[in-house]
């Protein structure tokens, strides 16, 4: 694919985006930053929130696991369906009931200024980690598609990138990410369409054919026994609930979008129709997985080093031109998801959690906006300086340790909500109880017999924050708000 095409088809892309945001954004003040007027229809919402979920980690990583672990990851969206249906249940009517704009101000109440502070630290840190791991690796397939051929370095690529995205954001936050969100989960997955029917097409197979000869070859198989791997079905499914409990419903990011529907009924609507959405096109990717696999054998087709970059060496180099061009709108698509909405969630975090301004002006919301923007860009080109793992592990095991904290903070403020406890001290748990997770971690093998942590460390790591918590409680009296 030529650079001339790579680029129009990225120039066409923003401009839409551009016009989706000044037909959506008419109204710059707080109230539609950070909570859209609360006027959002949920359907719209359900569809943009498949696409945000997926972003470049999905789109990416995940069919290229399947050579090695077949449809083990499917093993834990089966726990995250399970997790979303919990928050339908019990997070949404607590976030609806006190009106909260972001949902680290309930823990104000439950554990004082010093659990409100951490709680949203942890959320920031988690987020600018998490999406930064997710843009890199769709902006990763970019610069080899474009930028690099033009000489413009990795860095710069990704300035461009998080400046597009400011262009289109800065002026309405969520009221504007709600649209653009549907837009690019239909990029992605018209893209994943796209391929799969090529590839039925070139091999001149059915979808039930390719099924079974994926099947022949490993590639399909779902459910694993073996209790010491990572991939154990109870470990992952069980980590399925507690990441999505976690991920999403104690996530300012994707909670910020459900708070944008018009009243509880719709939110909940909007998030069980998510989840059974969210199921369907994770399978979907993971069968293009196995397609991909499948006709880069049937090809003769090197397989690259890194299972990440399977999907674009094929759709670039060995299909059509408009296999190429639907791929190059996905991974744009799921460039932008991953950092469009977390820059937001973010900007909203820090202005209500830190300076405490749910109303605050546009002139003080912008400079929150470009430091978080500026802070996106060292994340990102330092993780592109160190990076030598999968994205989809990397993301998930940084977010074991991050969102842990979050997990135990909830948890002991809801179950425990009358205890006194030492305040002063949550921001130390917060540190500590990675670090102690960490370290089991690291010696799991040799202390429990081979028994290895996948993603059910965030449980661990939730469980220690709260047994931490319990020990600062005091005998007498309540915490001070």
């Amino acid at each position: 694919m030529s650079t001339t095409i790579v680029f129009w088809v990225i120039a066409a892309y923003f401009l839409f985006l551009m016009l989706l945001s000044w037909v959506t954004g008419k109204s710059s003040d707080s109230q539609a930053f950070f909570s859209a007027d609360r006027s959002s229809p949920w359907y719209l919402v359900a569809f943009g929130m498949v696409g945000a979920s997926l972003s470049g980690v999905t789109f990416i990583s995940v069919p290229g696991q399947v050579g090695g672990g077949g449809f083990a990851y499917l093993q834990f969206v089966l726990g995250n369906f399970v997790g979303y249906w919990i928050i339908s249940q019990v997070l949404l009517p607590l976030y609806y009931k006190h009106d909260v704009v972001s949902i680290y101000e309930l823990l104000r109440d439950r554990l004082g200024v010093y659990g409100h502070k951490t709680a949203s630290v942890a959320f920031v840190v988690s987020q600018m980690i998490g999406a930064s791991f997710r843009m890199f690796l769709a902006v990763m397939v970019l610069q080899m598609a474009f930028f690099q051929p033009i000489g413009i370095p990795f860095p710069v690529t990704v300035g461009i990138m998080i400046l597009m995205i400011y262009a289109y954001t800065f002026r309405s936050g969520i009221k504007t990410i709600v649209w653009t969100d549907t837009l690019q989960t239909a990029c992605m997955l018209i893209s994943v369409l796209v391929a799969v029917w090529f590839i039925a097409s070139d091999l001149n197979l059915s979808l039930p054919e390719l099924w079974a000869t994926g099947s022949g070859e490993g590639f399909t198989q779902i459910f694993f026994w073996d209790w010491q791997a990572a991939n154990f079905f109870p470990k992952q499914f069980i980590a399925g609930i507690f990441m999505t409990i976690v991920m999403t419903g104690l996530d300012q990011n994707m909670m910020q979008k459900n708070l944008t529907c018009r009243n509880l009924k719709e939110a909940q609507t909007n998030m069980r129709w998510f989840s059974v959405s969210f199921l369907l096109a994770c399978a979907f990717f993971l069968f293009m997985g196995s397609c991909l696999f499948l006709f880069a054998e049937t090809k003769g087709i090197a397989l690259p080093d890194r299972t990440d970059q399977l999907f674009p060496l094929l759709a670039m180099e060995h299909m059509p031109l408009f296999v190429g061009i639907t791929f190059l709108l996905g991974i744009i698509a799921a460039a932008y998801s991953s950092a469009d909405s977390s820059l937001t969630a973010l900007t909203t975090s820090v202005c209500v959690d830190w300076f405490h301004q749910p109303k605050a002006s546009k002139t003080f919301r912008t400079k929150v906006h470009i430091a978080l923007a500026f802070t996106m860009w060292l994340v990102i080109t330092g993780f592109a300086a160190i990076s030598d793992e999968s994205v989809v592990q990397a993301v998930f095991k940084v977010a074991g340790y991050t969102y842990g904290p979050l997990l135990g903070l909830f948890c002991y403020a809801f179950f425990l909500p009358t205890a006194g406890i030492y305040e002063k001290g949550i921001p130390i748990v917060g540190m500590v109880a990675p670090l102690l997770c960490y370290i089991i971690s690291a010696n799991s093998e040799q202390w429990l017999g081979g028994y290895r942590f996948g993603f059910e460390l965030l449980i661990l790591n939730g469980l220690i924050s709260f047994l931490l918590l319990w020990g600062l409680r005091k005998k007498n009296g309540l915490v001070q708000a």
